[in-house]
């Protein structure tokens, strides 16, 4: 066949999808225009991209392996059509990887391939001439394309604009929607790989990876923060300032508030343009003085000699 999706990946053709998946990412990082400047990295990025595309889609998966490069002919329902059109003898079909197949009991293709149908069956009629186009130049709809898109913690929250070059001619002008999560894909339409002729080309999907962040830690659109706060904020009670990557809000520690309990702000989190934002839990910290002033170390002394509290004991 022209292109050999497991090989573009260099894995095995029992590959599961997670193998599929860590290989896809290793080469999409090595390959990207933006990191290799290489000629030839941008169309070997095009290439492991579109073999991902075809091999992380099980359903696609299935009719490459059955079908091989006219896999793109075959139609969404050729395994229904397959089992409505089993003869008496209650057989399964087998397809070659290229040569023609045609009604009658076997046929060779040019790799040595072949074709075993049902008696009396008509193999075009039955799978709607999907062979039609092979070898004529028939058109070939162009095959979507991904690419990883990184962000920090704040561009995905606020969203907006970007502008993205992939080498050559590749620029685009993206809308990041705020409050993105890590693993969604924006949809470029018409931007994936040409197709054949007259058919339309593929779309490019654009995957969201966030960077991590020392300071924001996501778990789906919640956010959790630490809150640092000193002894007596801690003891006594106070409304500190806490950052965001929506900006700066306000929370209430309570009195007695020890190092781990967690305070909720509710709605704090990762927008949601289409339904309930995250929340923003912030995790408190006490924090004492590295080197405490002279007066600090005496008050923290006189605290000592009259407090009579104990933690490992309460």
């Amino acid at each position: 066949m022209a292109r050999d999706f497991y090989a573009a990946l260099g894995v095995g053709r029992d590959a599961g999808s997670e193998e599929i998946q860590r290989a896809y990412r290793k080469l999409a990082r090595e390959n990207h225009p933006d990191v290799n400047k290489d000629p030839k990295a941008e169309e070997r990025f095009k290439e492991v991209s579109e073999a991902y595309q075809v091999l992380s889609d099980p359903e696609q998966r299935r009719k490459y392996d059955r079908f091989g490069e006219d896999f793109r002919q075959v139609p969404d329902d050729w395994e229904q059509r397959v089992g409505a059109g089993a003869g008496p003898r209650g057989g399964r079909a087998r397809y070659a990887t290229s040569g023609t197949a045609t009604s009658g009991t076997s046929t060779s293709g040019t790799s040595g391939g072949g074709f075993e149908g049902f008696e009396g069956v008509d193999i075009e009629d039955l799978l709607g001439g999907f062979f039609a186009g092979r070898g004529r130049g028939g058109p070939v709809p162009g095959a979507d394309q991904e690419a990883e898109l990184e962000l920090t913690v704040e561009e995905a929250y606020r969203g907006g604009r970007r502008h993205l070059n992939f080498g050559g001619d590749r620029e685009y002008d993206v809308r990041i929607p705020p409050g993105v999560l890590d693993g969604q894909r924006i949809r470029l339409a018409g931007q994936g790989g040409r197709g054949s002729g007259s058919a339309a080309p593929g779309d490019l999907y654009l995957v969201v990876r966030i960077r991590p962040d020392r300071r924001y830690r996501l778990e789906g659109r919640d956010i959790h923060v630490e809150l640092p706060v000193t002894p007596s904020e801690a003891a006594l009670g106070a409304t500190v300032p806490i950052t965001t990557p929506g900006g700066e809000v306000k929370a209430r520690v309570v009195p007695g508030s020890s190092s781990g309990r967690r305070l909720r702000l509710r709605g704090e989190g990762m927008p949601n343009p289409k339904g309930k934002p995250g929340d923003l839990y912030a995790e408190v910290k006490i924090m004492v003085p590295k080197r405490p002033s002279k007066r600090e170390r005496e008050l923290f002394e006189e605290l000592a000699a009259v407090s009579d509290f104990d933690p490992r004991r309460t």
